[in-house]
C-alpha cells in the first residue's frame, strides 16, 4: 500500500514537475515547459500545427483541428532548439514558408507560449491570424463577453454563415470584439479546475485599423472553442496592410488563478532570441507634448501611422501625453476626440533612444448651433439600439423595434433617434424644430461613421431639396450586422439657401440612398454620429 502510494506520488510529480526542454517524435517535436503547471504540447515538424496542447496534464487541444496560423501553413520548414538568453533557458520554434517566419517561445518553469510572426507579404486568404481550436467540452465558456459569441447549439441562421439563434438570441462570433485601444485578455475557460487559456497583445504596431478597429476574439461554435488573435483582415478593412514586419510578440497564455493581466507580461526577453523583424525598446524612441482644443468630457486620443507601425496613446484630462516604445520613422500625428478625427499632422520624426516633443491642437472650430443631435465622438452614442447593437444582430427581439421616426428638437429623448438607417426598413428620419427668427443661409452636417453598399444622407429642408451626395468609398465587408460601426466617417455638410428655413415651425428629412439594393438589414444603410444645424 505505501509503495502504491509513493509510486502514484512520484508519477505525480514527474508529471507535474517534467524535466524543461523537447524531444523528437516521429515527424513532431513535443515541448515540455518544466512548469509547476505542467504545460505540453506538440508541435507536427512539417506544419508548424500545434496537435496537443495539454495543461495540467489535461488535454485542450480539439481532435478535430489544429492551433494554428491562418487555416494552417500547409507546410513549413521548422526548427526547434533550446536558447539561453541572460542566463534565463527557452525553447524556440521557427516555422519558415517562402512568405513568413512564425515562432513559438516557452521559457523554463512558464505556462506560457509565446508568439510573433513576421510576414513578407499578406496571406493569400486576405487576413492574417492566429487561432487556438480548443475542446468545447472543458473549455466552454468566452470572455469578456460571455454568450454573446457562443454558436454551439443553434436552432437557425440569421446570415451569411456566421451569425445564427441561439435560445431565441442572436449569436456570432463577430460580437466577441474589443477595440485594440481597450484590449487586455481574451479568453475561452471552464472546467472543475478552471482553466482559462487567454491571448494577449502587448503592442498590435504591425495590425491595421489604428486605435479603434476590432476584430473576432472567440467563439464555441459547437465542436470546438476558438480562440483568436487577428492580425489584420478585411473585416471592415480600412488601412492597408502592414508587410515586411514583425507581429507580436503576443501570448498563449494558460491559468488557473483567473484572467491574466497585460500589464504582468514582460516580452522585453525577445531581444535575446534573434527573432526577425524585433525591435527593442533600447532601438525606439517617444513622442511627447500637449493634445489641446478637446473638451476632457471625451477620450482624447492620440495616434500615429505610417507603412510599418502604428501607435496611440490616451492623453490626460489636460491634454498631456507620451507615446508608446516606437519604432524609429517618420509618422503621421491624429488627434481624436473620442473617435471623431479633430486635427492631422505630418512629418513627425522618431528616433531611437530620443524623444520628440510634438504639440497637437483640434482644427474644429466654434460656430452658433442652432441644434445638435449626438456629440462628435465618432460613434453612434445614446441613439436607438447603440446600446445593444455590438452583441446582437439588428434583427433581434431585444433591440427596440426599427421604422421611421419623426425627431423634435428640444422634447425628444436623444435614444429615440435612430442609430443607423436602413433603405428600405426605417427611411427616412424627420427632424421637427421650431426657430425664433429666419436664420439665413445655414449649413446642415450630417456626421457618418461607416456606409453599406454605397448608403448615404440625402436632406430635404421643409419644400428644398438638396443634391444627392457622391457615393462613399466603398468598404467591402459587412458592418452593422456584424456588430461594427467604424468606416471612413465621411462628414456631409449641407449648404441651406437663404429663404429656406423660416421662423416657426421647420422640418428636415434625412434619406439613405443608394444605387444598390439588398435584403432587410442588408439593405444600404449608414451609421449616424451626429447631426448639427448651425450658421
Amino acid at each position: 500500500m505505501l509503495r502504491l502510494l509513493f509510486l502514484s506520488v512520484l508519477a505525480f510529480a514527474s508529471s507535474v514537475f517534467a524535466a524543461f526542454g523537447f524531444t523528437k517524435s516521429g515527424s513532431s517535436y513535443v515541448i515540455d515547459a518544466g512548469s509547476s503547471n505542467s504545460l505540453v504540447f506538440t508541435v507536427n515538424g512539417d506544419n508548424c500545427d500545434i496537435t496537443s496542447l495539454k495543461y495540467r496534464g489535461t488535454e485542450l487541444q480539439d481532435s478535430s483541428g489544429r492551433t494554428q496560423l491562418s487555416s494552417g501553413l500547409g507546410s513549413a520548414t521548422v526548427k526547434v532548439e533550446s536558447v539561453t538568453a541572460s542566463s534565463v533557458n527557452y525553447v524556440k520554434v521557427t516555422c519558415t514558408t517562402s512568405t513568413l517566419t512564425h515562432y513559438m517561445v516557452v521559457k523554463e518553469g512558464g505556462s506560457n507560449i509565446y508568439l510573433a510572426t513576421y510576414i513578407k507579404e499578406e496571406p493569400s486568404v486576405g487576413e492574417l491570424r492566429f487561432i487556438a481550436r480548443l475542446k468545447s467540452s472543458v473549455l466552454p465558456e468566452e470572455y469578456p463577453y460571455g454568450k454573446v459569441s457562443t454558436t454551439s447549439g443553434s436552432s437557425s441562421t440569421v446570415e451569411g454563415s456566421d451569425v445564427f439563434i441561439v435560445d431565441g438570441e442572436t449569436r456570432s462570433k463577430f460580437y466577441s470584439s474589443t477595440r485594440f485601444i481597450d484590449k487586455d485578455a481574451q479568453c475561452v475557460y471552464g472546467g472543475s479546475d478552471v482553466i482559462h487559456a487567454c491571448v494577449l497583445a502587448p503592442q498590435p504596431e504591425s495590425s491595421s485599423g489604428g486605435p479603434f478597429f476590432r476584430d473576432i476574439e472567440s467563439n464555441n461554435a459547437g465542436s470546438a472553442t476558438n480562440l483568436y488573435w487577428y492580425m489584420n483582415s478585411g473585416h471592415v478593412q480600412t488601412e492597408s496592410y502592414r508587410t515586411n514586419v514583425l507581429h507580436g510578440p503576443y501570448i498563449l497564455a494558460l491559468s488557473r488563478s483567473g484572467v491574466p493581466k497585460l500589464r504582468d507580461f514582460d516580452t522585453s526577453f525577445f531581444s535575446g532570441l534573434g527573432v526577425t523583424g524585433y525591435v527593442a525598446e533600447s532601438g525606439r524612441g517617444y513622442v511627447s507634448g500637449t493634445a489641446s482644443g478637446v473638451s476632457s468630457s471625451f477620450q482624447i486620443v492620440v495616434h500615429w501611422y505610417n507603412n510599418q507601425a502604428q501607435y496611440w496613446t490616451i492623453a490626460s484630462s489636460k491634454g498631456a501625453f507620451t507615446s508608446p516604445a516606437m519604432k524609429p520613422g517618420t509618422y503621421t500625428m491624429v488627434l481624436y476626440q473620442g473617435e471623431y478625427k479633430v486635427a492631422t499632422t505630418t512629418g513627425v520624426s522618431v528616433s531611437a533612444g530620443k524623444t520628440t516633443s510634438k504639440n497637437i491642437a483640434s482644427t474644429e472650430t466654434s460656430r452658433n448651433s442652432l441644434w445638435k443631435i449626438g456629440e462628435y465622438d465618432g460613434q453612434p452614442t445614446g441613439f436607438l439600439n447603440a446600446d445593444k447593437f455590438l452583441r446582437m444582430h439588428p434583427s433581434d427581439s431585444r433591440m427596440t423595434a426599427w421604422k421611421p421616426v419623426t425627431y423634435t428638437v428640444g422634447s425628444s429623448s436623444l435614444d429615440q433617434f435612430p442609430m443607423a438607417l436602413f433603405q428600405t426598413v426605417n427611411n427616412p428620419v424627420t427632424i421637427k424644430f421650431t426657430l425664433a427668427s429666419a436664420p439665413g443661409a445655414a449649413t446642415l452636417r450630417i456626421a457618418t461613421t461607416l456606409s453599406f453598399t454605397g448608403s448615404r444622407p440625402q436632406a430635404k429642408a421643409n419644400s428644398w431639396t438638396a443634391t444627392a451626395p457622391s457615393a462613399p468609398t466603398k468598404i467591402d465587408s459587412r458592418g452593422i450586422t456584424r456588430g461594427a460601426y467604424r468606416g471612413y466617417g465621411e462628414v456631409y455638410d449641407v449648404s441651406i439657401p437663404s429663404g429656406t428655413l423660416v421662423a416657426g415651425q421647420n422640418t428636415i428629412t434625412i434619406t439613405s440612398i443608394s444605387g444598390s439594393g439588398g435584403t432587410t438589414f442588408l439593405n444600404p444603410n449608414f451609421i449616424f454620429d451626429a447631426v448639427e444645424l448651425f450658421t
